[in-house]
């Protein structure tokens, strides 16, 4: 991004907007409590309560040490901070729409509990599909088409041939858009399907896309017919909630088909863009009954966005049009930050809990708090197989630092990591004991566990199970395994500035 367009970008305006206000605070606050006794113990008092909440409160123990240790060294800017960014706090009008769309959600969405019934010789499915449930009224699906893309370039190729075919209606929500051969590819399909009469639906996130779209860019799209929305727009405030992201990728064609993985649509994704060297990402085709939850999770941002809210029984399809007859259960599910329920991390946690013989995970970034350092550590006490594949080329460096400092604790727990050496691996796939596999786009790390909205699919016995176990061999195959030795040739004044970062993790 040059100067000139990037001094035009809205990315500018809001940082800078930012910028003004936290230097703003900052004076004032240095100012009164420098001057004025009774207001330097107001705010320690501030303080001192502020820890005490961070303490009490529900979540990691890595962001409660970080909070309360920011607070205690600076005991009034640090207060501040905490009070603007740290609290888990989610927009109002996001909450509020939130909770009433899951009350509509479970109008639509009914456990078939002869599943559950029948998975009771079957622990493994039986404590996935309660789990499910009991998290967000997630169901189970028998009788689905499942098929496993290993690389971004297949799983666009399928996505072009699905769209093409679409009839009735086309829901795609993204975190990023970038105007590339990809989307460009696939705008002018959507603008050929709204003259064809078919419903045309777009989200993507504001954050994601910020810097590749212009500010009317969405107003564009409506007027070409593609209905747009874009989610949680960056607004010029200091408690602006940018850490409540859209991170899911969706893609459903008339209800029958369904999409999801760690694609975005941009052109690094497909390699038709060099970055990081080669850039892997995996994905997941579906089609059968199971599109159902990822329809209705569609309309759930959909419906946080518009005044009209659009009846989910519009666009389900009924059970019977289906005809597959494919082995396993899937079973998709998303997760959002406006509860206490952390769905991704707990699918993360239950597969490597009940796995047997192996756990292997691939994911971007690994940024762990001490709840998943431990159950890893377990696993490996169990004799379970565990393997974390990462990049070997990064993308982000201080996140890739963090990521780096944790592998050297794992490493020394018994942990197996390995380091994609032809350039950057995006995929978020895991599989355990050649049975359980889960495709979807949460991430190893803080954000996707507790701030971001994720989505995903588990499966248990499905045909495409076998495809994903023959691509983690060839990850492995291509990939270096990081022994400890790596981790201690490492020059001692980096190390001790992962180990820095480390404790500012929850933050990146």
């Amino acid at each position: 991004m040059n100067l000139r367009k990037l001094v035009k970008s809205k990315i500018f305006y809001v940082g800078l907007a930012i910028i003004i206000q936290c230097i703003v605070i900052f004076i004032t606050v240095y100012y009164f409590t420098s001057k004025y006794f009774f207001i330097n113990c107001v705010l320690s008092i501030i303080s001192v309560c502020t820890c005490i909440h961070v303490i009490n409160r529900n979540s990691d123990s890595s962001s409660k040490l970080l909070w309360v240790f920011t607070i205690m060294f600076l005991p009034f800017f640090g207060c501040i901070l905490y009070l603007l960014f740290g609290d888990k706090k989610i927009p109002k009008e996001l909450m509020v729409q939130d909770r009433q769309a899951v009350e509509d959600y479970k109008k639509y969405i009914s456990q078939n509990k002869q599943y559950l019934d029948d998975s009771y010789g079957d622990l493994i499915l039986q404590r996935m599909s309660l789990m499910a449930w009991n998290n967000g009224y997630f169901p189970v699906y028998q009788n689905c088409d499942t098929t496993y893309f290993p690389k971004g370039e297949d799983q666009y190729n399928a996505m072009i041939h699905e769209l093409i075919k679409a009839k009735k209606f086309i829901f795609i929500e993204f975190f990023i858009i970038n105007k590339s051969v990809m989307w460009d590819t696939i705008l002018q399909i959507l603008l050929d399907k709204v003259q064809e009469g078919v419903d045309v639906r777009l989200i993507y996130d504001d954050f994601g896309s910020l810097e590749f779209f212009e500010m009317d860019y969405c107003e564009w799209l409506n007027n070409k017919g593609i209905k747009t929305h874009v989610f949680n727009k960056i607004r010029p405030e200091i408690a602006i909630q940018m850490n409540n992201r859209d991170h899911r990728k969706i893609i459903v064609i008339d209800g029958k088909v369904g999409f999801t993985g760690g694609c975005n649509i941009s052109d690094e994704y497909i390699n038709t863009k060099k970055r990081f060297g080669y850039w892997k990402d995996m994905g997941l085709m579906v089609k059968g009954p199971c599109v159902e939850t990822l329809t209705v999770s569609f309309l759930q941002i959909w419906n946080y966005q518009e005044s009209h809210k659009t009846n989910y029984n519009d666009f389900i399809v009924s059970k019977d049009t289906f005809h597959y007859f494919e082995n396993g259960y899937v079973l998709p599910f998303f997760d959002s930050p406006t509860d206490d329920k952390y769905v991704g991390k707990n699918m993360h946690l239950n597969m490597l809990n009940h796995a047997y013989k192996y756990f292997w995970i691939t994911t971007p970034y690994l940024i762990l708090d001490s709840e998943m350092i431990s159950a890893l550590d377990l696993a490996v006490d169990n004799g379970v197989d565990v393997r974390i594949v990462i990049p070997g080329i990064p993308d982000k460096r201080m996140v890739y630092d963090v990521t780096k400092a944790n592998v050297d604790e794992l490493i020394r727990k018994g942990v197996k990591v390995y380091e994609y050496t032809p350039g950057f691996i995006h995929g978020k796939v895991c599989l355990t004991d050649d049975r359980n596999a889960l495709v979807g786009t949460v991430n190893m790390d803080f954000c996707s566990y507790y701030l971001h909205y994720e989505c995903g699919i588990w499966m248990r016995d499905t045909d495409c199970i076998s495809d994903i176990k023959k691509d983690f061999l060839n990850i492995f195959r291509s990939s270096h395994l990081v022994t400890l030795e790596d981790c201690e040739n490492v020059n001692s004044i980096i190390r001790i500035y992962r180990k820095i970062l480390r404790i500012i993790s929850p933050l990146l």
